[in-house]
């Protein structure tokens, strides 16, 4: 009781205790008396709580927590929003559970991005990039040996498995309880939490944070689940997987089609409609191009309609029946594997989301949050891929969490900037962009107010062994309307991730075609094309 007098909220309580108490006695005899008589200061506070004045002072109503935050999802959002909001000083948990895929694939802690995404993409397409670099050598005087999947794939799962434990040590380090298990909300503030075992425990806190992610889609027809696979299956899929079959022009669809045509694979890619959606389409379409040139087969404006079992094994021999979109031509091919890239699915619908009044977006489970990404429930907050308009991008959510920890429990403002995000597709000649495209920037500032700059170029490294001749390319788009500001960065070339990184930057600072121009190019690079930019699309 005399520490809540004492406190910055003393004034509500005191005005009570002075209606509890006769008018004439003052404020100094009453402290006096409070001090010396502890059992009439503790019932008036007892008093004071049936009166609700208590709840008032102490902020959030009168419910006690399991914890100040619980994070459901162990990917890389989730983990770097329940660690920021640990340091900070709050109780907080992290609920992660993999459903296994029909295939029965699982993994550990860390999400997507470490254990069926990012990582395991970036090293196998890295492995396809060496086995180029290979028969490049070869022009050079070099002389090499042949791929083995079982080695590559052991390695990359052996470091997958130490970044699992690394998560988990550094959780334990920061004081987030950890629990692998399934969570589904029973009341807005609670969730059952149910283990591999089936045991259920509930819990409740404060806020909660969703961070689910998302999953691979199916497409719906026969032999899909039984037979196929998807990206969550093929970084650790136990053999080589032949002559395969992606179904899909997602970058999941490109990425590894061009990785596995990268090993000496013969891959075909069945495309729907159009590449890369929400890309570029120029851009979209030359790195396709590319993609043929080093093997990949592209069979267009075709979708599946049946896929069979002709032989199991591993792999074994499936029958893919496929139909044209445009005409009622159908079509049959054999492979050894199917591999499903036609989207992801937000992970939501699974987790009680009804129980605790969050609105989803019924066709894509997406999330709407406002800019601080919170829900329409106010405790409940939702941050990485499953956000509605978003982008689908492990160092956004990263960024978002941190953010948002920082926000609830540090009074910090800042939040997270959703604009001019740099990003790249890892297909064998990478894509790499910032901003808008040009179909986008067309849209929104109408083709007479943008100048577009673009060139091809040939990196130093193609030269001797003579490919890819003037297959790269080079795009910025300026805004007339604001000193050729520059609005969108496209490039396709090697090493697309770093050169974008730095442009990236330079575009938050609000760089100029002035400015580019103005900038010594560091030669011979493949990035100096950027400060020697003349030729103009509208030039012809």
């Amino acid at each position: 009781a005399p520490a809540l007098l004492m406190s910055k909220n003393h004034l509500p309580l005191l005005a009570f205790i002075h209606s509890s108490v006769p008018s004439s006695m003052s404020h100094s005899h009453l402290m006096l008396s409070l001090s010396r008589c502890p059992c009439a200061a503790v019932h008036l506070m007892f008093v004071a709580h049936n009166d609700g004045v208590l709840q008032k002072l102490l902020g959030e109503g009168s419910e006690v927590f399991d914890y100040d935050l619980i994070v459901i999802g162990g990917g890389s959002g989730g983990l770097a929003c329940s660690k920021e909001a640990a340091a900070l000083g709050k109780k907080v948990m992290v609920l992660d559970y993999v459903v296994p895929t029909p295939k029965g694939t699982n993994w550990g802690l860390g999400g997507t991005c470490v254990n069926v995404g990012c990582i395991p993409k970036k090293l196998m397409h890295q492995t396809a990039l060496l086995g180029t670099a290979m028969e490049d050598a070869r022009k050079f005087g070099w002389e090499f040996m042949t791929h083995n999947w079982e080695t590559m794939r052991t390695a990359v799962n052996n470091y997958i498995g130490s970044l699992n434990w690394g998560y988990r040590v550094s959780l334990r380090d920061k004081n987030v309880n950890y629990v692998n298990a399934y969570a589904e909300f029973v009341e807005p503030h609670k969730i059952k939490a149910t283990n591999k075992r089936g045991k259920e425990m509930f819990y409740t806190a404060a806020k909660f944070v969703l961070a689910t992610g998302e999953r691979p889609r199916y497409l719906g027809i026969p032999g899909d689940k039984e037979y196929c696979i998807t990206s969550d299956d093929l970084f650790s899929l136990p053999y080589c997987p032949g002559k395969t079959l992606v179904i899909g022009a997602s970058y999941v669809a490109l990425e590894c089609g061009g990785f596995l045509v990268g090993l000496g694979l013969d891959v075909t890619v069945m495309v729907r409609s159009i590449l890369l959606r929400g890309f570029d389409q120029d851009m979209a379409n030359r790195a396709g191009d590319c993609m043929e040139t080093h093997g990949v087969k592209f069979l267009r404006k075709f979708v599946p309609t049946k896929i069979e079992q002709l032989e199991a094994g591993t792999p074994g021999r499936l029958k893919v029946t496929a139909k044209s979109t445009e005409s009622d031509e159908i079509i049959e091919g054999e492979y050894n594997t199917v591999l499903i890239a036609v989207g992801r699915d937000a992970y939501t619908g699974k987790i009680g989301l009804d129980k605790a009044g969050v609105e989803v977006n019924a066709k894509n489970g997406k999330i709407p949050v406002n800019d601080e990404e919170q829900t329409n429930v106010p405790h409940i907050y939702a941050i990485g891929d499953i956000l509605e308009g978003k982008w689908e991008l492990t160092p956004v959510a990263v960024q978002a969490g941190k953010l948002l920890a920082r926000r609830l429990f540090a009074g910090a403002t800042l939040k997270c900037d959703y604009v001019n995000v740099p990003t790249t597709v890892f297909t064998p000649m990478e894509y790499g962009s910032c901003g808008y495209p040009e179909e986008k920037a067309v849209e929104i500032y109408g083709q007479e107010n943008l100048e577009i700059y673009h060139s091809l170029f040939w990196p130093l490294e193609f030269t001797v062994p003579g490919r890819d001749n003037n297959r790269c390319y080079a795009k910025i788009i300026c805004n007339n309307l604001d000193n050729e500001r520059v609005i969108g960065f496209h490039y396709l070339g090697p090493n697309a991730g770093e050169v974008t990184q730095g442009f990236g930057a330079a575009m938050k600072c609000g760089i100029t075609k002035d400015q580019l121009d103005n900038t010594i190019g560091i030669h011979p690079t493949c990035a100096e094309i950027f400060t020697t930019m003349e030729v103009t699309k509208s030039s012809g």
